[in-house]
């Protein structure tokens, strides 16, 4: 089922850049193209055939999407691409971290320590 609705879809996204290529440029993207004097301001354009199959193909790809995001989320089954390989993980590499010791600690020093808190210019 997944499979003929991927087709559907890779031939619905093929079919919608046809169409949309095959359109005539109105002249409003980005300022480019058109040209056209007087009659440039205008209210809405009639609605062609290839822009009815636009709305359509674009209707028809919208949908085809939701329902593969749907059977996706169907056949996940909260499992993660690691668990699906099978591969056990060492045990010399899941340990954890550990804290750095005192020596090489970053923290401040304790109020009982001699250390110097501001360094000595020498």
């Amino acid at each position: 089922m997944e499979n003929v609705v991927l087709i559907i879809h890779l031939l619905l996204a093929l079919g919608l850049i046809g169409i949309v290529l095959m359109q005539r440029s109105e002249g409003g993207g980005l300022g480019i193209g058109g040209g056209g004097g007087g009659g440039a301001v205008a209210g809405r354009s009639a609605a062609t055939a290839l822009g009815k199959i636009t709305w359509v193909l674009a209707i028809a790809f919208i949908c085809t999407s939701i329902t593969l995001t749907i059977l996706a989320a169907r056949n996940a089954a909260g499992t993660s691409v690691i668990d699906q390989l099978g591969v056990d993980v060492p045990a010399s590499e899941a340990t954890v971290p550990t804290a750095p010791t005192a020596e090489g600690s970053l923290l401040p020093p304790a109020e009982g320590d001699d250390a110097p808190l501001v360094p000595i210019a020498e």
